[in-house]
Protein backbone atom coordinates (compact mmCIF):
# COMPACT_ATOMS: atom_id res chain seq x y z
CA UNK A 1 0.00 0.00 0.00
CA UNK A 2 1.29 3.43 -0.91
CA UNK A 3 2.35 5.51 2.08
CA UNK A 4 1.66 9.24 2.13
CA UNK A 5 4.95 10.13 3.82
CA UNK A 6 7.67 10.89 3.05
CA UNK A 7 6.72 12.42 -0.29
CA UNK A 8 8.02 15.05 -2.67
CA UNK A 9 6.28 17.46 -5.03
CA UNK A 10 2.94 19.30 -4.73
CA UNK A 11 1.32 16.58 -2.65
CA UNK A 12 3.85 17.21 0.10
CA UNK A 13 2.13 20.56 0.68
CA UNK A 14 -0.96 18.81 2.07
CA UNK A 15 -1.27 18.63 5.87
CA UNK A 16 -0.12 15.27 7.20
CA UNK A 17 -3.57 14.24 8.42
CA UNK A 18 -5.04 14.80 4.95
CA UNK A 19 -2.32 12.66 3.40
CA UNK A 20 -2.95 9.87 5.90
CA UNK A 21 -6.70 10.15 5.31
CA UNK A 22 -6.15 10.01 1.52
CA UNK A 23 -4.14 6.78 1.79
CA UNK A 24 -6.72 5.15 4.08
CA UNK A 25 -9.57 6.40 1.88
CA UNK A 26 -7.89 4.72 -1.09
CA UNK A 27 -7.65 1.45 0.86
CA UNK A 28 -11.31 1.68 1.85
CA UNK A 29 -12.76 2.64 -1.52
CA UNK A 30 -10.76 -0.08 -3.30
CA UNK A 31 -11.76 -2.57 -0.56
CA UNK A 32 -8.24 -3.42 0.46
CA UNK A 33 -9.90 -2.86 3.83
CA UNK A 34 -13.22 -4.72 3.32
CA UNK A 35 -16.49 -3.32 4.72
CA UNK A 36 -17.01 -4.40 8.32
CA UNK A 37 -13.35 -5.21 8.96
CA UNK A 38 -11.44 -3.58 11.76
CA UNK A 39 -8.68 -1.10 11.04
CA UNK A 40 -5.35 -1.56 12.79
CA UNK A 41 -4.78 0.40 15.98
CA UNK A 42 -3.87 4.07 16.07
CA UNK A 43 -0.40 3.04 17.24
CA UNK A 44 0.15 0.79 14.23
CA UNK A 45 -1.23 3.39 11.84
CA UNK A 46 1.12 5.99 13.33
CA UNK A 47 4.05 3.62 12.75
CA UNK A 48 2.91 2.84 9.22
CA UNK A 49 2.71 6.49 8.18
CA UNK A 50 5.56 7.79 10.35
CA UNK A 51 3.32 10.33 12.09
CA UNK A 52 2.11 10.88 15.64
CA UNK A 53 -1.15 9.46 16.97
CA UNK A 54 -2.92 12.83 16.98
CA UNK A 55 -2.39 13.03 13.22
CA UNK A 56 -3.94 9.57 12.89
CA UNK A 57 -6.91 10.62 15.07
CA UNK A 58 -7.49 13.68 12.87
CA UNK A 59 -7.40 11.53 9.73
CA UNK A 60 -9.86 9.01 11.21
CA UNK A 61 -12.18 11.82 12.29
CA UNK A 62 -12.28 13.09 8.72
CA UNK A 63 -13.08 9.58 7.43
CA UNK A 64 -15.84 9.27 10.04
CA UNK A 65 -17.37 12.53 8.83
CA UNK A 66 -17.30 11.15 5.28
CA UNK A 67 -19.07 7.98 6.46
CA UNK A 68 -16.19 5.70 5.45
CA UNK A 69 -15.43 4.39 8.94
CA UNK A 70 -17.30 3.98 12.23
CA UNK A 71 -15.82 3.84 15.71
CA UNK A 72 -17.13 2.19 18.87
CA UNK A 73 -15.58 0.87 22.07
CA UNK A 74 -14.12 -2.09 20.13
CA UNK A 75 -12.21 0.06 17.65
CA UNK A 76 -12.60 1.60 14.20
CA UNK A 77 -14.24 -0.38 11.37
CA UNK A 78 -14.73 0.10 7.63
CA UNK A 79 -18.32 1.23 7.11
CA UNK A 80 -20.78 -0.68 4.96
CA UNK A 81 -21.22 0.79 1.46
CA UNK A 82 -23.73 3.67 1.56
CA UNK A 83 -27.11 3.31 -0.04
CA UNK A 84 -27.71 5.01 -3.37
CA UNK A 85 -28.37 8.65 -2.38
CA UNK A 86 -30.94 8.95 -5.16
CA UNK A 87 -32.89 5.84 -4.16
CA UNK A 88 -35.71 5.73 -1.66
CA UNK A 89 -36.08 3.18 1.16
CA UNK A 90 -35.96 -0.41 -0.05
CA UNK A 91 -38.89 -1.62 2.05
CA UNK A 92 -40.95 -0.88 5.15
CA UNK A 93 -43.63 1.72 5.69
CA UNK A 94 -43.00 5.12 4.14
CA UNK A 95 -41.63 7.70 6.54
CA UNK A 96 -41.90 11.46 6.41
CA UNK A 97 -40.64 12.93 3.16
CA UNK A 98 -36.95 13.77 3.31
CA UNK A 99 -35.65 17.14 2.31
CA UNK A 100 -34.35 16.93 -1.24
CA UNK A 101 -30.58 16.69 -1.40
CA UNK A 102 -29.07 19.32 -3.66
CA UNK A 103 -26.37 17.89 -5.86
CA UNK A 104 -23.44 19.87 -7.19
CA UNK A 105 -23.14 21.20 -9.80
CA UNK A 106 -26.58 20.95 -11.39
CA UNK A 107 -29.15 19.25 -9.15
CA UNK A 108 -30.53 15.69 -9.43
CA UNK A 109 -30.75 15.87 -13.20
CA UNK A 110 -26.98 16.24 -13.43
CA UNK A 111 -26.32 13.76 -10.62
CA UNK A 112 -28.29 10.88 -12.14
CA UNK A 113 -27.00 11.00 -15.68
CA UNK A 114 -24.12 10.14 -17.95
CA UNK A 115 -21.44 12.66 -17.05
CA UNK A 116 -17.87 13.56 -17.82
CA UNK A 117 -16.04 15.42 -15.06
CA UNK A 118 -12.50 16.69 -14.65
CA UNK A 119 -10.45 18.73 -12.19
CA UNK A 120 -7.62 21.09 -12.96
CA UNK A 121 -5.45 23.55 -11.06
CA UNK A 122 -5.29 26.87 -12.87
CA UNK A 123 -5.67 30.61 -12.51
CA UNK A 124 -9.23 31.95 -12.84
CA UNK A 125 -10.15 34.82 -15.15
CA UNK A 126 -8.83 38.12 -13.83
CA UNK A 127 -12.39 39.29 -13.20
CA UNK A 128 -12.93 36.43 -10.71
CA UNK A 129 -9.61 36.42 -8.84
CA UNK A 130 -10.53 39.03 -6.24
CA UNK A 131 -13.97 37.47 -5.64
CA UNK A 132 -12.25 34.14 -4.94
CA UNK A 133 -9.75 35.78 -2.52
CA UNK A 134 -6.88 35.03 -4.91
CA UNK A 135 -4.01 37.14 -6.15
CA UNK A 136 -3.99 37.84 -9.91
CA UNK A 137 -2.60 34.77 -11.65
CA UNK A 138 -2.83 32.59 -8.51
CA UNK A 139 -4.17 29.11 -9.40
CA UNK A 140 -7.08 27.37 -7.73
CA UNK A 141 -9.18 24.24 -8.10
CA UNK A 142 -11.42 24.16 -11.17
CA UNK A 143 -14.18 21.60 -11.83
CA UNK A 144 -15.57 20.99 -15.30
CA UNK A 145 -18.68 18.86 -15.69
CA UNK A 146 -20.60 17.79 -18.79
CA UNK A 147 -23.96 16.00 -18.81
CA UNK A 148 -24.33 13.81 -21.89
CA UNK A 149 -27.33 12.39 -23.71
CA UNK A 150 -27.45 8.61 -24.30
CA UNK A 151 -26.07 9.35 -27.77
CA UNK A 152 -23.13 11.24 -26.28
CA UNK A 153 -24.18 14.79 -27.16
CA UNK A 154 -23.51 17.60 -24.67
CA UNK A 155 -26.73 18.39 -22.80
CA UNK A 156 -25.49 20.52 -19.91
CA UNK A 157 -22.06 21.91 -19.20
CA UNK A 158 -20.57 23.74 -16.26
CA UNK A 159 -17.29 25.15 -15.03
CA UNK A 160 -16.75 25.93 -11.33
CA UNK A 161 -13.99 27.94 -9.67
CA UNK A 162 -13.32 27.47 -5.95
CA UNK A 163 -12.06 30.14 -3.60
CA UNK A 164 -9.22 30.09 -1.14
CA UNK A 165 -11.71 29.97 1.82
CA UNK A 166 -13.50 26.97 0.26
CA UNK A 167 -10.30 24.94 -0.01
CA UNK A 168 -9.32 25.92 3.54
CA UNK A 169 -12.70 25.30 5.22
CA UNK A 170 -14.02 22.16 3.46
CA UNK A 171 -11.77 19.13 4.16
CA UNK A 172 -13.36 16.91 1.51
CA UNK A 173 -12.69 19.58 -1.11
CA UNK A 174 -9.26 20.47 0.21
CA UNK A 175 -8.03 16.92 -0.38
CA UNK A 176 -8.03 17.64 -4.12
CA UNK A 177 -5.61 20.52 -3.67
CA UNK A 178 -2.83 20.24 -6.25
CA UNK A 179 -3.32 16.46 -6.63
CA UNK A 180 -6.04 16.61 -9.25
CA UNK A 181 -4.23 14.18 -11.55
CA UNK A 182 -5.17 11.33 -9.19
CA UNK A 183 -8.91 11.88 -9.72
CA UNK A 184 -9.83 10.90 -13.28
CA UNK A 185 -13.59 11.09 -12.65
CA UNK A 186 -14.00 13.22 -9.51
CA UNK A 187 -17.28 12.98 -7.61
CA UNK A 188 -18.19 16.32 -6.04
CA UNK A 189 -21.95 15.70 -5.98
CA UNK A 190 -22.11 16.11 -2.19
CA UNK A 191 -20.25 19.43 -2.14
CA UNK A 192 -23.14 21.32 -0.51
CA UNK A 193 -23.47 18.60 2.12
CA UNK A 194 -19.74 18.96 2.81
CA UNK A 195 -20.22 22.71 3.26
CA UNK A 196 -22.93 22.02 5.83
CA UNK A 197 -20.66 19.52 7.63
CA UNK A 198 -17.95 22.19 7.81
CA UNK A 199 -20.36 24.51 9.65
CA UNK A 200 -20.89 26.83 6.70
CA UNK A 201 -24.26 28.52 6.19
CA UNK A 202 -24.49 29.20 2.52
CA UNK A 203 -26.27 31.68 0.29
CA UNK A 204 -26.81 30.79 -3.36
CA UNK A 205 -27.25 33.66 -5.80
CA UNK A 206 -28.07 32.71 -9.38
CA UNK A 207 -28.59 34.75 -12.52
CA UNK A 208 -30.22 33.15 -15.56
CA UNK A 209 -29.85 34.65 -19.00
CA UNK A 210 -29.49 33.97 -22.71
CA UNK A 211 -25.83 34.47 -23.65
CA UNK A 212 -24.53 35.56 -27.01
CA UNK A 213 -23.50 32.65 -29.23
CA UNK A 214 -19.86 33.78 -29.14
CA UNK A 215 -19.83 33.78 -25.35
CA UNK A 216 -21.12 30.21 -25.25
CA UNK A 217 -18.47 29.06 -27.71
CA UNK A 218 -15.77 30.65 -25.56
CA UNK A 219 -16.64 28.78 -22.34
CA UNK A 220 -13.54 27.17 -20.83
CA UNK A 221 -14.19 23.51 -21.67
CA UNK A 222 -12.89 21.30 -24.45
CA UNK A 223 -16.24 19.68 -25.30
CA UNK A 224 -18.75 21.04 -27.80
CA UNK A 225 -21.12 23.48 -26.12
CA UNK A 226 -24.69 22.64 -25.15
CA UNK A 227 -25.95 25.60 -27.15
CA UNK A 228 -24.12 24.45 -30.26
CA UNK A 229 -25.66 20.99 -29.92
CA UNK A 230 -29.09 22.59 -29.71
CA UNK A 231 -28.64 24.87 -32.68
CA UNK A 232 -27.28 27.90 -30.81
CA UNK A 233 -30.11 28.62 -28.32
CA UNK A 234 -29.11 28.26 -24.68
CA UNK A 235 -29.71 29.32 -21.13
CA UNK A 236 -26.76 30.43 -19.05
CA UNK A 237 -26.78 30.20 -15.25
CA UNK A 238 -24.22 32.14 -13.21
CA UNK A 239 -24.09 30.95 -9.59
CA UNK A 240 -22.16 32.41 -6.66
CA UNK A 241 -22.24 30.46 -3.38
CA UNK A 242 -21.13 32.46 -0.32
CA UNK A 243 -20.71 31.62 3.35
CA UNK A 244 -22.26 33.36 6.35
CA UNK A 245 -19.45 35.93 6.31
CA UNK A 246 -20.07 36.91 2.70
CA UNK A 247 -16.96 35.12 1.41
CA UNK A 248 -17.43 33.48 -1.97
CA UNK A 249 -16.91 29.71 -1.87
CA UNK A 250 -17.77 28.73 -5.43
CA UNK A 251 -18.48 30.50 -8.71
CA UNK A 252 -20.13 28.33 -11.38
CA UNK A 253 -21.28 28.96 -14.92
CA UNK A 254 -23.74 26.45 -16.41
CA UNK A 255 -24.91 26.28 -20.02
CA UNK A 256 -27.89 24.21 -21.15
CA UNK A 257 -29.93 24.19 -24.34
CA UNK A 258 -33.14 26.19 -24.03
CA UNK A 259 -34.91 24.00 -26.59
CA UNK A 260 -34.58 20.79 -24.60
CA UNK A 261 -34.95 21.76 -20.97
CA UNK A 262 -35.39 24.40 -18.30
CA UNK A 263 -33.30 25.30 -15.28
CA UNK A 264 -34.88 24.46 -11.92
CA UNK A 265 -32.82 24.64 -8.75
CA UNK A 266 -33.87 25.00 -5.13
CA UNK A 267 -31.62 25.32 -2.13
CA UNK A 268 -31.85 26.27 1.53
CA UNK A 269 -28.44 26.52 3.21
Amino acid sequence: MAEPVPEQGPRAELPLYLRVAAALRDDLTHRRIPPGSRLTSERHLALRFHVNRQTVRSALQLLREEGLVVTDRRGTFAADPPADPLAGPADGPPGPPAAPRQFFPGGPRAADALVRAALSWEAPPVSLARRLALAPGEPTLVHRHVVLTPAGASLQRSVSWFSRPALAEIPQLGRYRRVVERYRQPDLRLLYHWMHQAGLRTTHRESVGVPAAAAVRDRAAPERGAAEAAGGTALSVHRVVSDQHGHALEVTDIDLPARTGAWTYEFAG
